[in-house]
């Protein structure tokens, strides 16, 4: 499983980046794959830990159960795969670093494991597009608030 990540700056802060990234619930309002999500557990500081996803991508729905990690807070957080339907692995990460002038580059990685066997040139060509329009919706979710 090979790791894909990009880097992207954003207009605006870093808190912000991370309250919009972090606000699963909202991701239906933002990412037009996702279609629900339900926050399973919260941890101590009330932030979602364990989320479920129902998404539809390629003509199919997925569904997938999430950790999420919030150690580094508000730096960055990470995620893993609990259950999943169609994969048996969908591991990441966001890092909010701070650019300056209310910019923040985000740095976004993902690593995913397919249930059915994919050539690995077409896993690497959907993981790349993934991440690409993960971090452009996230940018136009993140800026329009800002403005």
């Amino acid at each position: 499983m090979e790791r894909t990540s990009v880097d992207m700056v954003m207009n605006a802060s870093p808190k912000r980046c991370f309250m919009v990234a972090s606000d699963f619930e909202r991701y239906p309002e933002w990412l037009p794959e996702v279609q629900q999500v339900v926050v399973l557990e919260r941890d101590e500081a009330g932030r979602p830990c364990v989320v479920a996803f129902q998404v539809g991508a390629f003509g199919r729905s997925a569904n997938y159960i999430l950790n999420y990690d919030f150690k580094e807070a508000p730096d960055a957080f990470s995620w893993s795969q609990r259950e999943g339907d169609i994969t048996y692995a969908l591991d990441g990460t966001y890092r909010f670093g701070e650019t300056g002038d209310q910019t923040t580059t985000v740095h976004y990685e993902l690593s995913v494991g397919l249930r059915i066997p994919i050539p690995g040139f077409v896993r690497r060509r959907a993981e790349g597009l993934i991440v690409d329009a993960a971090l452009r919706d996230l940018k136009a979710r993140v800026e329009s608030l800002a403005s």
